[in-house]
């Protein structure tokens, strides 16, 4: 379910994300996403059933990473994070420090942990 855009700063811009609608995990991110998202700078797009057609992505590449789109280019892992953090209010801070490149590989090396982990929390989970 997308949320219907309202006023955003300007520097603010629309960022689109992909997410699993069906992992328990993703869901009760996303849920706090849209929650912080007090802008609604981002459409939240489901793609557990099937894929975004506007996305140049496929749909096992969305499932298996995250993925998000900001001014026109798609970001995967922890730069599409960084890309939603810097749509919503409350997290612009931890965005913008993920455009300094060595914070960013720091990131993806987290989020590349956090990968090999996310089996066991989505089972955790459901």
């Amino acid at each position: 379910m997308d949320q219907a855009p309202s006023p955003r700063s300007p520097e603010t811009s629309r960022v689109k994300v992909w997410f699993d609608g069906a992992c328990p995990l993703c869901i009760r991110e996303i849920s706090l996403m849209r929650r912080l998202d007090t802008n609604g700078a981002i459409d939240f797009v489901d793609v557990s059933d099937n894929a975004d057609p506007s996305c140049p992505i496929n749909q096992e590449e969305l499932l298996a990473r995250f993925h998000a789109e900001e001014n026109g280019k798609v970001l995967s892992g922890a730069a599409a994070f960084a890309a939603m953090w810097r749509a919503i209010p409350a997290l612009r801070p931890l965005g913008a420090l993920a455009k300094n490149r060595f914070v960013l590989v720091v990131l993806e090396r987290l989020y590349i942990l956090f990968l090999r982990v996310r089996p066991r929390l989505q089972k955790l989970l459901s």
